[in-house]
């Protein structure tokens, strides 16, 4: 008998009990976003954004033998560390973004400044390699170190209406499972996590307004998308808008209006024709096997995914506030941004090159 194995193995139940936790990432984060200034805010923001999520092998030994099964999944909820906080205070009040200096609660809010600085990220998984997991529409900065990776399921992960005090079907199943014209639907990839109300970013990053207050979309389930499919691929068999709204008496779930009705309104973006020249030229590079985009198959990819950004408008309150005439930079995969905001809207003024940045990656 080992006893230093059953102490350790003692200890560690004690620890747990008392709520003292030892973690290790599990893997790290290689994203197209490589500092937190222009980094999205919420997945939903830029669904064109890519990451790669690299398993750490000294976890385990065969980290692809712990992905088995995954890859039935479109969605993946993923727990990491915002390990670029630096050392601030936790504050009980804090002052979100999109509302504009107006003080809330920090555990009403998805603030990275927090007691423990934990976040909840859900992605779209886009396939597995390896010990590797590809994913979009992601909010995470590179080297970001990852705490757990969960599946996202529906039918756990989204309120649904109880009856008879049990969670479960609503009263009419065919009301809820079926769309007008009586062709089945069923939950899918088009989650928003309380940031836009509303309006929820698909896979195509095009907006789709559903009546749904728990935040998912509903499309045909014969239309359901695999993780090895393309955007392109699903872009080209999205349902239209007017298929995804789901009745006003399914709703469930309810988010604080200040969310839902935040002061801070999406941008129109543009590009001046000299950056739209520069980004083609930094793409065609990469197409020569030079590292201007490491993520991002093209420039009309990487156009998407800035775009997205800057809609969502990704200054401080502070920012908008006091430094409207300065100028805003950001990183973009291989790629140094400079843009202006100007009333309701921001501008690409030119794309560079960005310089190699360290990460936390081990």
């Amino acid at each position: 008998i080992n006893h230093d194995d059953d102490f350790r193995r003692g200890k560690r139940v004690i620890i747990l009990c008392v709520g003292n936790l030892m973690t290790r990432p599990v893997g790290y984060v290689e994203s197209c976003f490589p500092t937190k200034n222009g980094t999205p805010r919420q997945p939903s923001v830029c669904a064109a954004s890519r990451a790669r999520v690299r398993l750490d092998k000294s976890v385990f030994s065969n980290a692809e033998h712990s992905l088995a099964g995954l890859q039935h999944f479109s969605h993946v909820w993923i727990l990491f560390v915002f390990h670029k906080n630096g050392p601030t205070t936790a504050k009980a009040k804090v002052k979100p973004p999109r509302l504009n200096g107006l003080k809330v609660g920090v555990f009403s809010t998805r603030s990275p400044h927090r007691p423990n600085p934990i976040g909840l990220s859900l992605a779209r998984l886009e396939k597995i390699e390896g010990g590797a997991l590809y994913l979009s529409g992601i909010d995470m900065i590179d080297g970001t170190p990852v705490l757990d990776i969960k599946p996202y399921i529906p039918e756990y992960d989204v309120p649904v209406k109880a009856v008879d005090g049990h969670t479960g079907a609503t009263e009419d199943p065919e009301a809820s499972d079926a769309s007008p014209d009586g062709e089945h639907l069923r939950v899918s990839d088009c989650v928003d996590i309380g940031n836009f109300g509303n309006v929820h970013s698909c896979g195509s990053g095009e907006p789709v307004v559903t009546a749904d207050e728990t935040g998912v979309c509903l499309v045909d389930a014969s239309k359901e998308p695999l993780a090895h499919e393309t955007l392109e691929a699903r872009e080209n068999s999205r349902a239209s808008a007017a298929d995804l709204a789901t009745p006003a008496s399914e709703q469930q779930s309810a988010v604080a209006s200040w969310v839902r009705e935040a002061p801070v309104k999406n941008l129109a973006v543009r590009f001046t024709p000299h950056a739209e020249q520069e980004l083609q030229q930094l793409a065609n590079a990469a197409d020569k096997g030079r590292s201007a985009l490491r993520h991002f198959g093209s420039a009309e990819e990487a156009r998407r995914a800035a775009t997205a950004v800057l809609s969502a408008d990704p200054r401080s309150a502070y920012r908008r506030r006091s430094c409207q005439d300065q100028l805003f930079y950001f990183h973009l995969d291989g790629l140094h941004l400079t843009c202006w905001f100007g009333d309701g809207f921001a501008e690409v003024l030119r794309t560079r090159l960005a310089r190699p940045q360290a990460t936390a990656a081990a």
